[in-house]
């Protein structure tokens, strides 16, 4: 029997047809991911962000940063070559909403951390076209007149850990003093060693306050920077 021409004369038989193929696939797909932990890999040196760190993210979703700017390199050789590593999935296994985005009127920022000086961020932020001319970016000059307004950072840090951000008692109680002491030149100690690798130090050019522009710019330079590519090794996922 030529069971093609009989599917395509009874509609109904055709539809019963589509949705047994559709859901042997899905099941296929979809089964595995209930014996598997996480799907994504662990990679050394990604931690959550620190208090400042994370209220600097606050201000570039407030801002709307990510309409313009995407923080998700492809395998691709152009991306690669222009951004630096293809992003890894565990870079953003901790960003809650994450913020790939999905286009680019300005370049990617998943490797800005540590690319310029905080002296250029500062530059940048007060008036974008005086260090890239060509730049239609706005500028955000009043965030360093604003006082980092972040009473209910340890909050954020406990919404945070019930969607599973690994963020403990001790960062949680620590967390607005973790916040002042990581824009102070000497405020290190106890910030780094619950944040391995967190930069400690003065962001804005003012050491008397803690301002938006120090929570924006710590967040920037923190970006890409956990990972240490000279030595990271994919897992292989062949066996």
């Amino acid at each position: 029997m030529n069971w093609h021409k009989l599917l395509e004369r009874h509609s109904m038989l055709l539809v019963v047809g589509i949705l047994a193929m559709v859901s042997v696939g899905g099941i296929v797909e979809i089964a595995p991911l209930f014996y598997l932990e996480s799907t994504i890999e662990e990679v050394d040196g990604v931690r959550p962000y620190s208090p400042l760190e994370l209220a600097g993210r606050d201000i570039y979703i407030r801002e709307g940063c990510y309409t313009c700017h995407s923080q998700m390199i492809r395998p691709l050789r152009d991306e690669v070559e222009r951004y630096g590593h293809y992003s890894l999935a565990a870079e953003s296994m901790y960003d809650h909403p994450f913020q790939w985005g999905s286009r680019r009127i300005g370049p990617d920022l998943a490797r800005v951390g540590g690319k310029y000086s905080d002296e250029w961020h500062r530059d940048h932020m007060r008036d974008p076209q005086s260090v890239v001319p060509e730049s239609i970016m706005p500028a955000y000059p009043f965030l360093e007149r604003r006082e980092l307004n972040a009473g209910d950072i340890a909050a954020n840090l406990t919404a945070l850990r019930m969607t599973g951000v690994p963020y403990t008692d001790e960062m949680i109680a620590a967390a607005a003093e973790d916040l002042v002491a990581q824009a102070d030149p000497f405020g290190g100690g106890a910030v780094q060693d619950r944040y391995p690798g967190a930069v400690v130090r003065d962001f804005d050019g003012d050491p008397t306050r803690v301002t938006e522009l120090d929570a924006m710019i710590a967040y920037l330079q923190v970006l890409g920077t956990m990972v240490d590519f000279g030595t990271y090794v994919p897992e292989d996922n062949t066996r």
